[in-house]
């Protein structure tokens, strides 16, 4: 997912959801999911796929495609995360999805820096995040609580960070988040369950890696 170059809203179509790849023009009517409905992309769109509803390993492949693409990441990084996820205690899926969570690049999209995921990794790539005062450009750095994030002082006034911060409240924040005044984000606990999207089924994808 990190080389895709096609028009990434064929991703969400895909998904037949939403999958807030496109920044700002996710929330706006102008969103091809909004436009045209979860139909799939193609010239025949849900004509060649009626009456092939999805089971057994056809769904558990399809719902680990979703989250690599909410995520943006490549199968092996993903598969790493599985099996790091699988050797601690605890729920696996649970566990993976905490993994996703708490990756930099998609701290600082949850925190309000930036209004999609790959919008954010540009940023730490480039040098312009900051985690407890030094420069991080690891997007799959691993943020813990207590871990201050913030925009490097010569970028902050850039229009897209400065107008994702201006806007993120309305997008909403994470409780394991938390905003500060002077444009930057605090981790204040690991996420959990609770705070990650709802229509993401981890079970599917911990019984396709368990075949």
């Amino acid at each position: 997912m990190a080389r895709y170059r096609d028009a990434v809203c064929r991703l969400c179509r895909r998904e037949g959801a939403k999958l807030f790849l496109k920044g700002d023009r996710c929330y706006k009517p102008s969103c091809p999911i909004e436009k045209r409905g979860t139909q799939p992309p193609g010239q025949h769109g849900n004509s060649m796929r009626r009456g092939k509803a999805l089971a057994g390993y056809g769904q558990q492949l399809r719902e680990k495609q979703k989250v690599k693409r909410i995520y943006f990441i490549l199968e092996g990084q993903f598969r790493n995360y599985f099996e790091r996820a699988r050797k601690l205690k605890g729920i696996t899926g649970v566990a993976l999805l905490a993994f996703l969570e708490r990756r930099l690049d998609n701290a600082v999209y949850r925190a309000g820096f930036s209004t999609s995921r790959r919008q954010a990794r540009q940023l730490v790539n480039h040098g312009h995040v900051l985690v407890n005062d030094r420069k991080v450009d690891i997007p799959s750095f691993q943020v813990k609580p207590g871990d201050v994030i913030s925009i490097k002082e010569g970028s902050r006034k850039n229009v897209h960070v400065e107008g994702a911060w201006q806007t993120a409240a309305g997008r909403g924040r994470p409780a394991w988040i938390s905003a500060g005044g002077d444009m930057t984000a605090t981790i204040s606990a690991l996420p959990t369950r609770e705070d990650i999207d709802r229509s993401i089924n981890e079970q599917l994808i911990v019984e396709l890696y368990s075949k």
